[in-house]
C-alpha cells in the first residue's frame, strides 16, 4: 500500500494509507452494529496508535459525503448497505491485527460509556476527608449506593474507573458478601 495518510501518532504497524483507514472505519461499524460518534472513533483509533486522528476525521467525512456511512442523532454514525461492502470485500487490506485491535478497543469503550449512563458517581471532601460515592443506576434509579471514605482523591478516581468498568460485577460481588454465610 501507499503511503499517503498524515502519520502522527500512529505506532508501528499503524495505518499509513487513506485506502485502509477508509476500509477499517467501515469494519469497525459494520461489526460493532451500533452507533458511534466521529469524535469517540477518533480518538480511540488515535489513542490506539492505529491512525491519525485528522486522517480518520477526513475519512469519515469522505464516507459520509459517498453514501457509505451514515449520520444519525447528532454526531453518531451507522454503516450502510454500501458500506457493508466496502468492509466485507476489502478488510483484509488491513492487517488481521489491527482490525481486532481495533474493534477490541471500540466495544471496551462502548461498554464504558454504557457503564457511565449506569452509575452516579461522586467525590467530595467534608474537612479533611475524601469521601466517593458509588451508586449503580438502573432505568435512572439507584439499585446500590456506597459511600467510601479514602485516602485521597487519586484512590478516590482509581475506585470511580474500576466502578465505572464494571458497575453490575461489584453489584453482584457485595450481593453475594452481605448474602453469604461465612463462619
Amino acid at each position: 500500500m501507499e503511503i499517503n495518510a498524515l502519520t502522527a501518532g500512529i505506532v508501528p504497524g499503524g495505518l499509513a494509507s487513506t485506502s485502509e483507514v477508509k476500509v477499517l472505519i467501515c469494519y469497525i461499524l459494520k461489526t460493532i452494529e451500533q452507533p458511534i460518534s466521529a469524535s469517540a472513533l477518533c480518538e480511540l483509533l488515535n489513542y490506539e496508535g492505529i491512525a491519525n486522528a485528522f486522517e480518520i476525521s477526513d475519512n469519515i467525512d469522505y464516507l459520509e459525503a459517498n453514501g457509505h456511512i451514515k449520520c444519525i442523532a447528532g454526531n453518531d454514525y451507522v454503516i450502510t448497505e454500501s458500506g457493508k461492502e466496502i468492509a466485507d470485500t476489502l478488510k483484509t487490506t488491513v492487517p488481521r491485527s489491527i482490525r481486532e485491535k481495533a474493534c477490541r478497543a471500540t466495544m471496551k469503550m462502548l461498554s464504558r460509556m454504557r457503564n457511565a449512563d449506569e452509575t452516579d458517581i461522586a467525590i467530595t471532601r467534608e474537612g479533611d476527608n475524601t469521601f466517593i460515592t458509588c451508586s449503580a443506576l438502573e432505568n435512572n434509579a439507584k439499585i446500590m449506593s456506597v459511600k467510601l471514605l479514602v485516602s485521597d482523591e487519586s484512590q478516590a478516581i482509581a475506585i470511580k474507573n474500576n466502578f465505572i468498568n464494571n458497575p453490575s460485577e461489584i453489584y453482584s460481588k457485595l450481593i453475594d458478601l452481605f448474602t453469604s454465610s461465612r463462619s
